[in-house]
């Protein structure tokens, strides 16, 4: 009897049903090149799916007991005023919280630097967007002058103006912005980089020519690494700083060279160090043709060939993977530098289930679907036949978000070891981001760092999902805060600065990242350069940015910060408590003013159906949408989960009325068209907000939301959208 055969749209495989799609991409695109065979790919999958489906079943069945026994004490222990060590035990004698256990360090081999050594922005991006994917791979380097050209970094006052043609009083102001970028990390011994007139590579190292006649050096001399072009008078200068690259350009024929009395037409500095392409919260990948199309993408990464053809100011234009870049070293070799981020997959977390699969006619879980079709896509990249490198250590990297405790992790462990025994992977080939943005994981981040001792390469925080899972966690116990006071409460801090400690107490330092969260305002990056610098400063050697540009300004706070000695200095320090992060942001007292509570309803309606209209009706799963304030965030599926589950949180608890809800959704969807009336394919939802299938997606979410697993809002939207695109195909 044939392993497999084609039935309809869906082809039988090895006691599975795969979707022709899936079946064909892996078999007809993925396979060949890898020296699998596709009866070996498909009975392997097979077998991983028939011991892992259950496991998948039996932790997310005592992820719900856990929250029932939670929900349960909160019902009888309700207010913000219970007794903190009487619910600690609680936790305890479930289960939840577990014992630390003795101290260990993690043990990871073939990392690439990238990820061990070298501290610097990690920009994510959506994986079904192919030119947004290319653009996050070759964000590895990025024009300064650009970046703050372009940005409000500059003010656009005192005749600095963007738009209407080059300004060139806006010009030099950039110009001197560098110039003081540079005295300040590559400085020269008195002078300044704003004097050059000439710069040379000679004997002695950088010679830098000055308007008076004198010659300066630089004062740390081993900065400079290398040049392009003939040494007495360099296309390129290359420096480094906190193991970050620096390349000053000299061309005299572009045109700020030409007006440069030094001819430097731009400096372009290492920015997205990594890069995350996300196949979860940023894509809206309902069936089988979504996964396809985000796995393809993948796939055009790792081989190398992915491009991207598109329109930019009228022209075509042409996007592929950059070349890595090459240099002259200063002993007369060739230099080569990666011309690409690093890359990493994140994959779905343990709820996700998919029908992309059915495993006696039952969807098969998406992240064991994931894990098996992204690593195997990966091996063009190790077995050399890829037109360039991601890993040079030979190592894959995922990130596994949404994991709840140490168990889940395990999980995650061994699933992977069964993939490497699959696809014939030495042991521990695959490498894992833990995303610590679940309650159980905080609280057991040590534990679960240490079931993947060998495997894991990064922690990080993030407030949105993290927060969405506090409320959704605390449902019972009474009303939480105001979305702008949550980020006040006192957990958050405590969370934040635990997670480094945790980090750091394992041995992280020099071996893996440890990350904190996204910056979601992509167009106020003077903002961003103001506060986000915080991040290194609080021990965190990567930091998520939402844009090449956002990169490339935030790698300026790893010249600024030696993160390497900041955490040589949190180690002498004493661990956050852990009862700390036990206490549930509730509010003291619910006595909000009328206003109040209308000013939170209108908030978080207009944040939810901004961000679901797209998603239902365009597949979009991350957008730019202007908030109630109109303020351009970045919103994900994190994002609608700390709206729709506090407003869920609100109504369980009585602060607001349906009907006070569903008033607050229907101005807000005005509001919301007009947002979007500028896109000529955007259809307002006002014209039948009793049939707009997006409109009910947003009230499901909020209605339902105290009833939704862990709060996530995936069951709702998957169905809403998988309800639109049937609609559109009819």
């Amino acid at each position: 009897m044939p392993s497999s055969s084609r039935i309809g749209d869906r082809v039988a495989c090895n006691g599975l049903q795969v979707a022709r799609v899936l079946h064909d991409f892996v078999t007809l695109e993925a396979l060949p090149g890898t020296g699998i065979a596709p009866a070996r790919f498909w009975s392997g999958l097979a077998s991983l799916l028939a011991e892992f489906a259950p496991r998948n079943a039996q932790l997310l069945q005592r992820r719900d007991s856990l929250q029932a026994h939670i929900d349960a004490w909160h019902r009888a222990h309700p207010g913000p005023a219970f007794d903190a060590a009487q619910y600690r035990r609680m936790l305890e004698e479930i289960g939840y919280l577990g014992p630390e256990g003795p101290a260990f360090t993690i043990d990871v081999q073939g990392v690439d630097e990238e990820i061990a050594r070298i501290a610097g922005p990690q920009l994510v991006v959506p994986l079904d967007n192919a030119r947004y994917a290319l653009h996050a791979a070759n964000a590895r380097w990025g024009s300064l002058y650009d970046a703050l050209y372009g940005t409000d970094v500059i003010p656009d006052d005192d005749g600095a103006a963007r738009g209407g043609g080059y300004n060139p009083v806006r010009g030099r102001q950039v110009v001197a912005y560098v110039r003081a970028f540079l005295d300040r990390h590559f400085a020269l011994g008195g002078a300044s980089h704003a004097d050059a007139v000439a710069y040379a590579v000679g004997p002695d190292g950088l010679a830098v020519r000055l308007r008076d006649g004198r010659t300066a050096r630089l004062q740390h001399a081993a900065a400079l690494i290398g040049y392009q072009g003939d040494a007495a008078a360099p296309s390129a200068v290359l420096l480094v700083h906190h193991g970050l690259h620096v390349e000053i350009q000299i061309d005299r024929t572009r045109a700020a060279g030409r007006t440069d009395a030094a001819g430097i037409s731009d400096v372009v500095i290492e920015s997205a160090i990594t890069s995350i392409q996300d196949c979860e919260d940023s894509v809206a990948a309902v069936d089988a043709e979504d996964k396809v199309r985000v796995y393809r993408n993948w796939l055009g990464l790792m081989k190398g060939n992915l491009q991207s053809r598109f329109q930019k100011d009228g022209e075509s234009v042409l996007r592929s993977l950059s070349s890595d870049r090459r240099y002259r070293s200063l002993a007369g070799e060739e230099l080569v530098l990666p011309g690409r981020s690093l890359m990493l997959v994140r994959n779905v977390g343990l709820f996700m289930m998919s029908d992309a699969i059915t495993l006696a006619g039952a969807p098969a879980p998406e992240g064991v679907i994931d894990a098996a079709v992204t690593v195997l896509s990966a091996l063009h990249d190790l077995t050399g036949t890829a037109r360039l490198r991601n890993s040079r250590q030979g190592s894959i990297y995922i990130v596994k978000p949404k994991l709840h405790g140490a168990e889940e992790v395990a999980f995650t462990d061994e699933l992977f070891a069964r993939i490497e025994d699959m696809l014939g992977l030495a042991r521990f080939t695959i490498k894992i981001g833990i995303m610590d943005e679940e309650r159980r994981t905080t609280l057991n981040l040590t534990q679960c760092i240490r079931a993947a001792r060998q495997r894991v390469i990064f922690i990080n925080t993030g407030f949105l999902d993290r927060t969405g899972g506090e409320i959704h966690t605390c449902m019972e116990a009474g009303p939480v805060l105001r979305k702008k006071d949550l980020r006040l409460a006192g957990w958050l801090e405590a969370y934040e600065r635990r997670n480094v400690d945790v980090g750091l107490r394992c041995g992280f330092a020099g071996r893996a990242q440890i990350g904190k969260g996204m910056w979601a305002m992509p167009e106020l990056m003077a903002a961003m350069l103001a506060s986000k610098i915080a991040q290194p400063r609080a021990g965190a050697n990567t930091a998520w940015v939402p844009s090449p540009t956002a990169a490339t300004l935030h790698a300026l706070h790893y010249h600024e910060v030696d993160v390497a000695r900041v955490q040589a200095e949190l180690r002498m320090q004493p661990p956050v408590p852990l009862d700390e992060i036990l206490r549930p942001p509730l509010a003291a007292n619910s006595t909000w003013s009328a206003a109040e509570i209308a000013e939170e309803l209108d908030n978080n309606a207009q944040s939810i159906l901004g961000y679901v209209v797209r998603w239902i009706d365009f597949g979009i799963g991350c957008s730019k949408v202007p908030d109630y304030y109109n303020v351009a965030l970045m919103e994900d599926r994190a994002t609608l989960r700390i709206s729709s589950q506090l407003l869920a949180n609100w109504l369980r608890h009585g602060v607001c009325t349906p009907a006070a809800v569903d008033q607050a959704l229907r101005r807000m969807a005005l509001v919301v068209d007009k947002q979007n009336a500028g896109d000529p394919a955007y259809r307002p939802m006002g014209v039948d907000l009793d049939g707009s299938i997006a409109f009910a997606a947003a009230r499901d979410l909020i209605f339902k939301g105290h009833e939704l697993p862990d709060g996530y809002t995936e069951l709702i939207l998957h169905a809403r959208r998988a309800q639109k695109k049937a609609e559109v195909k009819a």
